[in-house]
């Protein structure tokens, strides 16, 4: 590779950085060969421009010498590589490498601490020699190094990959999954900054995203994803956590306030203190039941939601809203609470049967009818395969990629939302677009009707209703209607008549006293708030989703 040719723009795919012994290189090598890209270790370069072993540069020019060298060759190596790029284990201990790295990760760059057993480290950087920084008692030099850099390379890196009990092989697959991954960050006035992870294996960053201080964790969980649990189950173990599961009912019966008083029964007994945490693996119910239980066991404690089903990822796991149903309507009783992560393995979407996976549809289109109108033609282009989806050979297809697309700009949409106002005091109402409708529905069919069908129908009544005030014409109605029908969604409904659901919607979180108050399109992909509209048209929408 020849270190003066620079592409403008060019930059590596990810920079693996690690203590000595960790496999940065075999590990980046292997994980390059799956990725069909190039592998550079700084350290060869570095050889390569000093014409000799760096034992021997160590030697002759000593430690000082050797970082300026280090240090100009990395800030070549990250203008001009566009593969997988691994750094000398001490190479961001440098400041303007350091600051070089920093750079590069708020420019969107994935910078990847990989991280090996201690043991198993050191006794593989005692087998390769050739370590200045570890002559002598090398393992002493290495617990030294290891107090003095971790805490370092933890601070400016963005992805951790813990290989412990991994072949290289293994561990490549672990990188490469992660340098697929997509992620969102979430961030603004009164939120803790958090990520919502995207993609294949994210489950294995649930260690990053509880701490290392969190001794108990609770693991809420419902028997439908008995193996996705297990499988969380067993990663915590290994991290060294006491797991306690915690089995709640399916769906929105798992949602009530009895359901609520025996967990806290349970954290109770369980000695659970500020200091523990609560991890929600399954559907959108079970990851809202898990965020309220934590934001209300002693004021507040730590957790990570696990969404397995697509709804979950693209709506009820990540945005900060918790909640449970009362007898009087569907989330009335919640708070706002943002999690410390959330890991959208898609994985676990292999398992989901097709009437499930469709329903999530409901979210998506929505965020693409109030934001991201673009990607109403990717859901155009690909309805036919999202509506006959097939978890069974979900995987390793082009529809893999299609999905994770749509789960990363749905999320998008909402943390666009969510971040410039959490508490649901004015822009984070336009997600509610749909769901004055759609809860009505839900509370009156004793939530039988999944919350993405109901959506579907909320949103072609809003659009009925925006329509009739004027906002929207009607090829945008008709829009609607043949997008949601083409992913096999519901449109219409009759489930009861409009003076029940007038009733139900002006209990609707929305609602400002006896005023109704509805999310409506102004045009397409951007909503508006309209306070008491005519209520003859309200109920002319209501009669054209009619069947």
């Amino acid at each position: 590779m020849d270190l003066n040719e620079e592409s403008p723009g060019n930059r590596p795919l990810a920079v693996i950085i690690g203590m000595p012994g960790a496999g940065k290189t075999r590990v980046g090598r292997e994980g390059a060969h799956m990725l069909g890209v190039d592998f550079v270790d700084s350290d060869i370069e570095i050889e390569k421009r000093a014409g000799m072993p760096i034992p021997r540069y160590f030697e002759r020019y000593g430690e000082s010498g050797f970082r300026d060298l280090e240090a100009d060759v990395i800030a070549e190596l990250l203008a001009c590589c566009t593969g997988l790029l691994a750094l000398g284990g001490g190479a961001p201990m440098t400041a303007s490498t350091r600051a070089l790295l920093e750079d590069y990760v708020n420019d969107g760059g994935r910078l990847v601490y990989l991280q090996a057993d201690m043991r198993e480290a050191m006794e593989r950087a005692n087998k390769a020699g050739g370590r200045p920084m570890l002559d002598g008692n090398s393992n002493v030099r290495w617990r030294r190094l290891y107090a003095q850099r971790d805490p370092v390379f933890r601070r400016i890196s963005n992805f951790n990959v813990h290989t412990h009990g991994s072949t290289p092989r293994m561990a490549a697959r672990k990188l490469v999954n992660m340098i697929r991954q997509r992620v969102v960050h979430v961030t603004g006035d009164g939120i803790e900054p958090y990520s919502v992870h995207i993609g294949r294996g994210t489950l294995g960053g649930l260690q990053d995203a509880l701490g290392r201080d969190v001794l108990r964790v609770a693991l809420i969980h419902t028997t439908v994803v008995q193996r996705h649990s297990d499988q969380v189950r067993a990663i915590l173990r290994r991290a060294g956590y006491r797991v306690y599961d915690v089995v709640i009912p399916d769906a929105e019966t798992g949602k009530s306030i009895a359901v609520a008083d025996k967990v806290w029964h349970r954290l109770g007994s369980e000695g659970f203190t500020r200091s523990d945490a609560v991890v929600g693996v399954g559907g959108g119910a079970a990851t809202d039941l898990a965020g309220f239980i934590a934001s209300t066991w002693m004021r507040g404690i730590r957790y990570v939601n696990c969404p397995t089903s697509l709804l979950a990822m693209v709506d009820a796991s990540t945005g900060g809203k918790t909640g449970i149903n009362t007898v009087d309507g569907k989330n009335l009783v919640g708070t706002f609470y943002t999690p410390a992560g959330v890991l959208a393995d898609i994985k676990t979407l292999s398992t989901l049967p097709n009437d499930i996976f469709v329903e999530g549809l409901g979210e998506v289109v929505k965020s693409g009818f109030i934001k991201d109108t673009a990607m109403l033609d990717v859901l155009d282009a690909n309805s036919a395969s999202l509506k006959g989806f097939d978890g069974a050979a979900f995987l390793d297809t082009a529809l893999e990629e299609v999905v994770c697309e749509l789960i990363e700009r749905t999320v998008r949409v909402k943390a666009y939302h969510v971040s410039a106002d959490l508490r649901e005091a004015g822009l984070r109402e336009y997600l509610n677009y749909g769901h004055t409708l759609a809860h009505a529905i839900e509370k009156i069919e004793g939530f039988r009707w999944r919350h993405g069908n109901a959506v579907a129908v909320g949103c072609v009544f809003a659009a009925e209703l925006s329509h009739l005030l004027g906002y929207i014409d009607q090829g945008l109605v008709d829009r609607h209607r043949r997008l949601f029908a083409q992913l096999g969604l519901p449109v219409s409904w009759d489930g009861a008549g409009f003076d029940d659901v007038l009733a139900l919607m002006h209990r609707d979180k929305k609602a400002r006293g006896d005023s109704l108050r509805f999310v409506l399109l102004k045009t397409l992909g951007e909503p508006v708030i309209v306070e008491d509209p005519p209520l003859d048209a309200v109920e002319e929408a209501f009669r054209r989703i009619r069947p």
